[in-house]
């Protein structure tokens, strides 16, 4: 009997130290607040690292996270941006040539538009 409730214990333990991963993320914020949730998000950044990167072909990019709603502040206003915060890393060739290697960024969308870069010199 002791075995029995032993292996029952056992397996409901083992049971809730599973951990289930999706590819989907359910995000619940206000749009007016944070804009439209952007689906299409690796275009994008893709799309808005063509404008920023010196050899924006050379680029590989590694996605970090999905979208999280955020606010993040402007230092221009000083205001807080309100978007979606996009995680991600990229390695792409620099003015000599050369590979800069994988270096964590950020993009922070609204409405569509990156309206904040996180992790650039600029």
């Amino acid at each position: 009997m002791r075995t029995v409730a032993l292996a029952l214990l056992i397996a409901f333990v083992a049971s809730g130290c599973l951990v289930a991963e999706t590819t989907e993320v359910d995000v619940i914020a206000d749009p007016v607040v944070y804009g439209d949730y952007p689906k299409n998000y690796q275009e994008i950044i893709t799309n808005w690292l063509a404008t920023v990167l010196v050899d924006a072909p050379s680029a590989k990019i590694e996605w970090v996270s999905p979208p999280k709603p955020t606010a993040l502040p402007d230092k221009k206003s000083g205001k807080q941006l309100f978007g979606y915060l996009v995680e991600f890393k990229v390695n792409s060739r620099n003015r000599f040539g050369a590979f800069t290697g994988m270096q964590k960024h950020g993009a922070l969308i609204r409405d569509g538009n990156v309206i904040k870069g996180t992790g650039f010199g600029f």
